[in-house]
């Protein structure tokens, strides 16, 4: 056999017991319910994860609702594409902009408290399949919420409801609580280098 073909074998079985390491994990994990995922960290792309899962939920037929907490003195790309489906997403605005540019704590926390309202009224509605709450840690970061009420409502949505929550600074509590946390890392930003924040990229 020549050193090509026994490569070519080698991969095979190797595919093959991860296959069987990989069934074997499906085979114990039969519960289907919803998920509560948690992405944070100070790398870029936690609210890029959150809106392409609510593009996935989309793609598959599921009602989407989305609260940005934070963001909302600027358009973006994600707004303006997810209102062109006004059937099937709830797109809530709910910030003022950046917390070191709105300068004023006792609006940011009016702000958040209406966005929460807006949050849970999502997270009752049996109908909505994902929910993407965008930022709410920077929220839960500068005490604008309670963070036990937040969990609490959290975890009295619908059995079957997705909730996403993205931003820096995840509390332990909601990390405790949550199925599924991504902590993203920076290695390197284009910023640091001096390439300001670019359309389709970071907005």
């Amino acid at each position: 056999m020549s050193e090509s073909a026994e490569r070519d074998q080698r991969h095979r079985e190797r595919m093959q017991r991860k296959k069987e390491v990989v069934d074997q994990k499906i085979a114990q994990a039969p519960d289907e319910r919803g998920v509560l995922l948690v992405l944070t960290g100070n790398g870029k792309g936690k609210s890029s994860s959150g809106f392409g899962m609510a593009a996935r939920a989309l793609g598959h037929g599921l009602r989407v609702g989305i609260v940005q907490f934070i963001k909302g003195a600027r358009s973006t790309g994600e707004e303006t594409f997810f209102r062109r489906f006004p059937d099937e997403v709830r797109y809530h605005v709910m910030g003022a902009g950046f917390t070191w540019e709105t300068q004023d704590r006792q609006d940011d926390i009016a702000k958040a408290e209406a966005a929460w309202a807006v949050a849970v009224e999502l997270m009752r509605d049996p109908d909505v399949a994902l929910v993407l709450l965008d930022e709410l840690n920077i929220a839960l970061k500068y005490g604008y919420l309670q963070l036990d009420q937040v969990i609490a409502d959290i975890q009295a949505r619908p059995a079957h409801q997705h909730v996403v929550v993205t931003g820096r600074g995840a509390p332990p509590a909601l990390v405790e609580a949550a199925d599924t946390v991504t902590d993203m890392g920076m290695t390197k930003h284009a910023f640091k280098a001096g390439i300001k924040a670019q359309k389709g990229v970071e907005f």
